[in-house]
């Protein structure tokens, strides 16, 4: 898929490529079943977002394209990047529905089976019909869509059964209806009454299926055909340029706007009532330039996610977080990080010490104020629950809470509705950039003097997904760190022009989009020159995503000098590690597994006075150009320490790492000697760091 001639791989095929490494995770035989059945979960959701952005923009792009043709030129070809990503995710789906197939063999073998509405014994189709009415019938409202002048609204990420109807008598007068599954409201999977040691599980889809004749037969219908299709929409929010408008209202429009999206893919079972089909295509305004896709009985199975752990006999449960030494048995997080930076690595670490640092903040009578960005939170945020006890306490409290968080939008306005009923300052972004930075600062006056402390991440203030996502965390007190947050917040409090002076006079942290490709592009140049004097020069980057084509250049460029490079990008990937003009081929590698790899590290050597930093923004210009990002240098010797140690375990994967090649062909790490599964040796190192503490009694 990519050549010499090519300076970048495509960024959506490279993205394809990974969930590709999503969906070997699914056919691995090693993974316990249940991770597979989730694994294929997290295929479907991955894809479903794909479309709803990326292929929605490439659409938006071809239209743009038609419109300006002859006058511009522009130097993508969206109209040849969707067919190769039509030509990629329908050899995905036909993968897909092999493992799935699979899956079920093996699911039956644990004696659970998915039972559909002709499988149905006497006692379950009773026990499905009284479900059917107490529980599912007043949430169904068949659309009759051949009697609606109007194209039928169909929700995103909704699943429907396209119904087709008729009468044994006059088969062929069809009338044609869609129902929505009610699969947000009410489960998608039911466990039905079981023969002695098995798990029968029907899905709602199934319920309704058998249901029909009750919905319907007061029509005078008696045969019916139902089979599911469902719509993905274009996802982006238009922000109208009204300045009489607020940011919220613009939000607010956009929201609902986008449920009026244009539909960006088409998925159906290839069963369905043809007549039916060719209806609905029509009625859509769907093209063969569209992503129009056959696919199996079942869809929708980002659900699979959810699929109940109970019904397994073997239980795979996840290690469970544990304390970071230094807070096993100190009373005050807060004492240990005045004393010094501590990292915290989730999900190894527990998350309870975050949330408990702003515990102890608001309720510590000597705290003033507290600053927190907030991209995306919990359900039922603990962090907000801690920033409005300090609130209450009278403490002055500030949130940077980013509203246009994709598919966060929404939450995140009623989490501004509350805070502001607390009392609670909150910042809601600065005009055409998003602010993703993980930054939070605390002051406490003590006989007239100011205490700062606080942290910069990697990942979200999220403790749900803190147990699953990997990432790092610097606890500091450091006076040119916090200073340089209160740079930051300067800004974010008044974020108009003559305010970026402050994100420019940090001295610090590393900041977009004012430094950050800047400050990289000299470690980079400073490792070739080096390299050029003979001395030793590497780089180690850790990312979810590198697709900048300036800092791509620049890695080139080093490797042609020679440079050591060793990467490790879980996601987006646009660089070619295999070219004849390199002196040392870079060694990039992907990780999957049961924790999605999402912090940002990066390591360079300069001449053994490593620069080792912390980050939250990816390589894109996205991150880059158009957020407020922040990368802070970690220095103390003991730290940079315990973070390469888990770099270089994650180099020496051999178990779930993927050869990152120019051909996007997903080969794992054939490495002799130990097996090593990064993801469990980083577990144990850590956790022997608490040993060695119980054995030597020491702090």
């Amino acid at each position: 898929m990519a050549s010499e001639k090519r300076k970048t791989i495509v960024r959506d095929i490279s993205w394809l490529s990974f969930n590709a490494r999503v969906l070997q995770e699914a056919n691995d035989a090693s993974v316990p079943l249940r991770e597979r059945v989730r694994f294929l979960g997290i295929f479907s959701n991955n894809m479903d977002e794909f479309f709803r952005v990326r292929v929605a923009t490439l659409k938006r792009m071809t239209e743009f394209e038609e419109k300006v043709k002859g006058k511009m030129h522009l130097e993508k070809n969206p109209q040849q990047i969707l067919e190769q990503i039509q030509e990629v995710v329908l050899q995905q789906q036909n993968e897909f529905n092999r493992i799935w197939n699979q899956v079920q063999q093996e699911l039956k073998k644990e004696k659970i089976f998915l039972i559909t509405e002709k499988q149905l014994s006497r006692e379950q189709k009773k026990f499905v019909e009284t479900f059917f009415d107490e529980e599912v019938r007043q949430e169904v409202i068949p659309m009759m869509i051949e009697s609606n002048p109007q194209v039928p609204y169909l929700r995103e990420r909704s699943l429907y059964l396209a119904v087709a109807m008729s009468t044994k008598s006059t088969a062929y007068k069809k009338k044609y209806a869609l129902i929505e599954i009610p699969a947000k409201y009410k489960r998608r999977f039911v466990k039905l009454p079981s023969p002695s040691g098995q798990h029968h599980i029907i899905l709602m889809e199934d319920i309704i299926r058998h249901c029909l004749p009750k919905i319907f037969s007061f029509l005078g219908f008696n045969e019916y055909s139902a089979h599911i299709i469902k719509v993905t929409k274009d996802a982006e929010i238009d922000m109208d340029a009204d300045v009489s408008t607020t940011l919220i209202q613009k939000i607010e429009k956009g929201l609902k706007n986008r449920r009026k999206g244009k539909p960006v893919r088409f998925i159906y079972d290839k069963e369905i009532d043809a007549g039916l089909l060719e209806y609905l295509i029509r009625r859509l305004n769907l093209t063969r330039r569209d992503a129009i896709i056959p696919g199996g009985r079942i869809h929708n199975f980002r659900h699979f996610m959810d699929f109940p752990g109970d019904v397994f006999t073997t239980k795979q449960e996840r290690k469970k977080p544990f304390l970071h030494p230094r807070f096993q048995k100190t009373i005050r997080v807060t004492d240990e990080i005045i004393k010094e930076d501590l990292l915290l690595h989730f999900p190894y670490h527990s998350f309870n010490t975050v949330i408990d640092l702003l515990r102890e903040a608001a309720m510590d009578q000597d705290v003033k104020e507290i600053k927190i960005t907030a991209y995306r939170l919990a359900e039922t945020s603990k962090i907000i629950n801690a920033l409005i006890n300090a609130a209450r306490n009278g403490k002055s409290v500030t949130v940077m809470l980013e509203l246009r968080a994709r598919f966060d939008e929404e939450a995140n306005l009623e989490w501004k509705e509350k805070l502001e009923e607390e009392g609670i300052r909150v910042l809601i972004g600065v005009p055409n950039m998003k602010v993703h930075a993980k930054l939070c600062i605390i002051k406490k006056r003590i006989k007239n003097k100011t205490i700062q402390y606080g942290f910069v991440s990697t990942g979200n203030l999220n403790e749900g997904t803190s147990k699953v996502y990997g990432d790092h965390c610097l606890l500091t007190a450091n006076r040119k760190v916090m200073a340089d947050i209160n740079r930051i917040f300067m800004y974010l409090e008044h974020p108009v022009l003559s305010r970026v002076k402050y994100l420019r006079q940090c001295k610090t942290l590393v900041v977009c989009p004012t430094g950050m490709r800047q400050r990289f592009l000299h470690h980079i140049d400073t490792e070739i020159n080096n390299v050029k004097k003979g001395l030793p020069a590497s780089i180690i980057l850790k990312m979810n995503s590198l697709s900048d084509t300036q800092l791509i250049e620049k890695l080139y460029e080093a490797a042609r000098a020679g440079v050591e490079i060793k990467l490790i990008v879980r996601g987006i990937f646009c660089m070619l590690t295999e070219s004849s003009k390199y002196k040392i081929k870079p060694y990039a590698v992907s990780i999957v597994d049961q924790y999605l790899e999402h912090s940002r590290v990066l390591i360079f050597h300069n001449n053994g006075k490593e620069k080792v930093y912390l980050s939250s923004a990816d390589w894109m210009i996205r991150n880059l150009d158009h957020r407020i990002e922040a990368a802070v240098e970690v220095t103390g010797k003991a730290l940079k320490e315990e973070l390469k140690e888990c770099i270089n375990i994650q180099l020496k994967d051999n178990v779930k790492a993927r050869i990152l090649d120019n051909q996007l062909q997903n080969v794992y790490v054939n490495r002799k000697g130990k097996t090593i599964r990064s993801q469990v040796e980083i577990y144990n190192f850590l956790h022997q760091k608490i040993l060695k503490q119980v054995e030597t009694g020491s702090n």
